[in-house]
């Protein structure tokens, strides 16, 4: 590990200690990562690619010490929420719509047998052809 990269971590370590004490210098003060980041001066992706147990650290000092879930959490449990309601608003109506195919086949079923029956037409289809003659 070198110096800057020391130098790094020793920033996010500082910064994450001033946002958890609600003395925000360079951010504005909001338990995240993106505030995390500007407070220690780096760049967000510093944070999720090459400091991730320091994102994760952060994360549980704010569920321990301010008894708070990240924004970014409650951002997905909303969107869970709201996805779990779609699913179960869709699934109800795709079984409606399989009751209404049902009851229209049926419909469809019984109307193309009475047309049959006005028009006049054998049940057999017209192109079947018979081994034997009907014996009349």
């Amino acid at each position: 590990m070198n110096q800057q990269h020391r130098d790094e971590r020793a920033r996010i370590r500082e910064a994450m200690d001033r946002l958890l004490t609600g003395q925000a210098t360079a951010s504005n003060g909001s338990l995240t990562i993106v505030a995390l980041a500007a407070e220690a001066d780096v760049h967000r992706m510093a944070l999720l690619k090459r400091h991730v147990d320091l994102k994760n650290e952060f994360y549980e000092r704010v569920r321990a010490e301010t008894r708070q879930v990240p924004e970014t959490e409650k951002r997905l449990r909303e969107t869970v929420t709201k996805l779990k309601k779609t699913i179960a608003n869709q699934r109800t109506e795709i079984e409606e719509l399989r009751r209404q195919v049902t009851r229209l086949a049926l419909a469809s079923a019984v109307l193309t047998q009475e047309d049959d029956r006005q028009a006049g037409h054998a049940l057999e289809p017209d192109n079947v052809v018979l081994f034997r003659p009907p014996k009349a």
